[in-house]
């Protein structure tokens, strides 16, 4: 007859007594098919994390083999949508019955996308680092997508500074001339002597974090994403020729931005999506002049929505 294993967290009590807020589990390694919106699943691999609350101060602990299987069943079986998210976190509290009444989940991972050229028909596979969190508290379910962007960002007192070395450069060359030939000034202008000074531009990052409305079905992070590049202008590139470099050049010439400039840009452009109940952002340039960042944080200003 086989030997009946023993269930400490069935048939235990708690040697000090006491709730707690969240138990499970942390890096837990799941491949599964995401649901974006506009388009067909996308397979990603994520780091998961999985709780619920233990309100039983008796209670040795947490069933946290049942959240794994609940897990590995949305990965083998299903897809990760707004409504499977729901039925999951319903599932881990069903599953700690007199146990819980609360539950959380968090998937990290990066979302592959290919990406056009500016000019060229070049394209290539930027990664998005992406978060979908989940949480079933009192019956009322939360989910929140968060996403991080890169983009570049030009200093407007740096290039300010740089025009005034160019038009002394200018003078200095010129000083003493009745008249200057347009194409004489054209070739000048062509060397490192005509553009004697550059302003400085560094790779930036746009975290956003958005609390999704019920008419949510997909995730809409390809819309999101999008909605951030166009308001910034100067996304990172993948592939690109001649062509696409130069026009970067010219799109970060034309878009000069503090990080409080990229913040207004990318607030009043979130203000203008449906999908989205709250949203919170964080924009960070990485200085190339100096050894620390500048930072920018600003929310959508919703009452008891999300805090700078």
């Amino acid at each position: 007859m086989p030997t009946t294993m023993p269930d400490v967290a069935n048939h235990s009590s708690a040697t000090t007594e006491g709730v707690l807020e969240w138990v499970g589990m942390s890096n837990i390694e799941l491949p599964l098919m995401f649901s974006v919106a506009g388009e067909a699943p996308r397979q990603v691999s994520a780091k998961v994390e999985a709780f619920v609350n233990l309100k039983d101060p008796k209670a040795k602990g947490i069933h946290m083999s049942r959240l794994y299987l609940l897990l590995d069943q949305l990965s083998t079986e299903s897809s990760l949508s707004f409504a499977s998210l729901s039925e999951l976190l319903h599932g881990f509290i069903s599953s700690h019955e007199e146990l819980s009444t609360h539950a959380f989940v968090k998937f990290d991972f990066e979302l592959h996308l290919r990406r056009k050229a500016l000019i060229t028909e070049k394209q290539g596979w930027k990664a998005y680092p992406v978060t979908i969190t989940g949480q079933l508290k009192d019956g009322k379910l939360g989910v929140e997508m968060k996403v991080d962007v890169p983009y570049s960002s030009t200093c407007p007192c740096s290039a300010a500074l740089a025009r005034q070395l160019i038009q002394e450069a200018f003078v200095a060359k010129f000083a003493g001339h009745a008249q200057v030939n347009a194409e004489q000034v054209k070739d000048w202008l062509g060397t490192t002597q005509g553009i004697v000074a550059t302003p400085h531009s560094q790779r930036s990052i746009a975290e956003i974090k958005v609390q999704l409305n019920h008419k949510v079905t997909d995730f809409p992070v390809i819309a999101l994403i999008d909605a951030i590049e166009d308001a910034l202008q100067t996304p990172v590139q993948a592939a690109v020729k001649r062509a696409d470099e130069q026009e970067f050049a010219r799109l970060n010439g034309q878009n000069l931005m503090f990080c409080e400039d990229a913040a207004r840009r990318l607030k009043h452009s979130l203000n203008q999506l449906s999908e989205f109940d709250d949203f919170w952002l964080r924009v960070n340039h990485y200085e190339s002049l100096h050894a620390h960042d500048a930072v920018a944080v600003t929310v959508k200003g919703i009452a008891n929505g999300y805090h700078a």
